[in-house]
């Protein structure tokens, strides 16, 4: 039990079993006291009864007094979370009792501590898949927890810092204090942000039920509408440039109508000039309304399974075969490369044959006269990366088409394939176009997640090339 005398003292010192002996034996020393001054019992006798029962009491307290002190280690072990890896044997019915009921105890709570450890993941983990920032805050609008979207926007070192660092706003700076002061129990508020890139949020701020009894006092959810408001603006933009675009043949045709009704009703050259007009007109809106139309069938097709095989070459002799008139007015030469054998791809027909059409009279419509006007077609290991755009992995195909017309400034080229962008030059040139040709490029470039990039330069022109996967991935 103890291996040597240094253990024993040093459990005589904590457990002072000595003391507690001496003490039991009081009475019985009072006892022998009395004995031996009325002569009863001799001093020596007395004495020697109570050596015996100091020596008696002490054996009879030794293992209890013992268990009690391992016990005692033990409790302290498990406060400490640091269970004892000895067995804890005890003899004493008393202690085992004692023993047995701290251990049911511990069992008890190791089991709620470790379902509550589960509930707190669990509940971390469900916050962390939520895709809006989520953040809670206690009653001084301190950080005190978040999410990882919250995380991922913000940076982990927002923790412990106030709200106000994150969102310098007065609005929402006023309707978190209302929440805190207990003025309200939700609020909702709309607030741009120019810290953060100028975003605009949707902010939802509650506060937590009394029987919250954690740290934080009330939650903010986030939701990041900024691309919601730049999408609404941008249908408003596209509405407002489709009215103003078909507004303004409209009127052309309708000025032409009532002038051949009224004061050039018999004048037969201007009726005939006139009715041109009309005619040239008319067939823009048509133009217009056809792009318009494929466009939006194109934006909703954007989900939609390719599975055609397409023979990119016989595409490509179509639509030259279908220019070759239109190239000859103008003067110019269609020239087509094709170094490797091309394979099928998987594909739209349709979608393919528009954009490779658009592009190539596109080229010719834009092209300087008596110039070539040539399409090659080739193999690539790799789509380029687009930043905007998610592309396909694996080899594609690249047509080129390049023709020798003007270099178009670095400043169009970011805004070649908005709807309804036109070049001033080619205004200033009186060239016809509705502005959505490239713009539909672009939707059959995503749906095939392919890339269409674009180099001008004043010496070799301008060339498109756009690339197509060959399987879809």
């Amino acid at each position: 039990m103890f291996r040597n005398i240094k253990d024993f003292k040093s459990y005589e010192k904590d457990s002072q079993l000595s003391t507690r002996v001496i003490i039991l034996s009081i009475p019985s020393a009072l006892l022998f006291i009395t004995l031996t001054y009325f002569r009863i019992l001799s001093p020596a006798t007395a004495f020697l009864c109570y050596a015996v029962i100091l020596i008696f009491n002490m054996f009879s307290l030794f293992p209890l007094s013992y268990e009690m002190r391992s016990l005692r280690k033990y409790i302290y072990s498990l406060v400490n979370e640091k269970p004892d890896t000895q067995p804890l044997e005890l003899l004493e019915n008393d202690t085992k009792e004692i023993a047995e009921a701290i251990n049911s105890m511990h069992r008890f709570w190791s089991s709620q501590t470790d379902t509550l450890k589960a509930q707190t993941i669990s509940d971390a983990a469900v916050l962390d898949t939520l895709p809006d920032p989520i953040i809670m805050i206690d009653n001084e609008g301190n950080i005190t927890g978040s999410n990882s979207a919250a995380r991922q926007l913000f940076g982990n070192s927002m923790l412990m810092h106030n709200i106000d660092t994150l969102f310098n706003v007065n609005i929402f700076i006023k309707s978190v204090e209302k929440i805190l002061l207990g003025k309200s129990e939700s609020e909702s508020l709309v607030f741009s942000d120019s810290q953060h890139q100028k975003q605009r949020f949707y902010a939802h701020i509650t506060r937590l039920p009394w029987f919250a009894n954690g740290r934080a006092a009330a939650v903010i959810s986030l939701y990041d509408i900024s691309k919601a408001a730049s999408l609404e603006k941008m249908q408003s933009d596209f509405v407002a440039n489709a009215s103003h675009e078909l507004r303004t043949p409209l009127s052309i045709i309708s000025g032409f109508i009532e002038t051949l009704q009224t004061s050039a009703k018999d004048d037969e050259e201007a009726r005939e000039n006139f009715l041109n007009i009309m005619k040239e007109q008319a067939t823009y809106m048509s133009s217009l309304i056809e792009n318009l139309l494929s466009l939006s069938r194109l934006e909703m097709a954007q989900n939609t399974e390719l599975k055609d095989k397409v023979d990119l070459g016989e595409i490509v002799d179509d639509a030259v075969n279908a220019l070759k008139i239109k190239a000859f007015n103008r003067s110019l030469n269609i020239k087509q490369i094709e170094t490797v054998k091309i394979p099928k791809i998987i594909g739209s027909i349709q979608e393919i044959k528009q954009i490779i059409q658009n592009l190539l009279d596109n080229a010719i419509k834009y092209a300087q006269e008596n110039t070539e006007v040539t399409i090659e077609m080739k193999v690539v290991n790799q789509i380029p990366a687009n930043a905007g755009q998610n592309v396909a992995q694996g080899r594609a195909v690249s047509i080129a088409i390049n023709n020798k017309g003007p270099k178009i400034n670095k400043e169009d080229l970011k805004h070649l394939t908005e709807k309804f962008y036109r070049m001033q030059i080619h205004k200033d040139m009186h060239i016809k176009g509705t502005g959505l040709g490239l713009a539909i490029a672009k939707q059959v470039i995503l749906h095939h997640r392919g890339n269409l990039t674009v180099t001008s330069t004043t010496y070799n022109g301008t060339t498109f090339t756009i690339y197509l996967p060959i399987k879809q991935n």
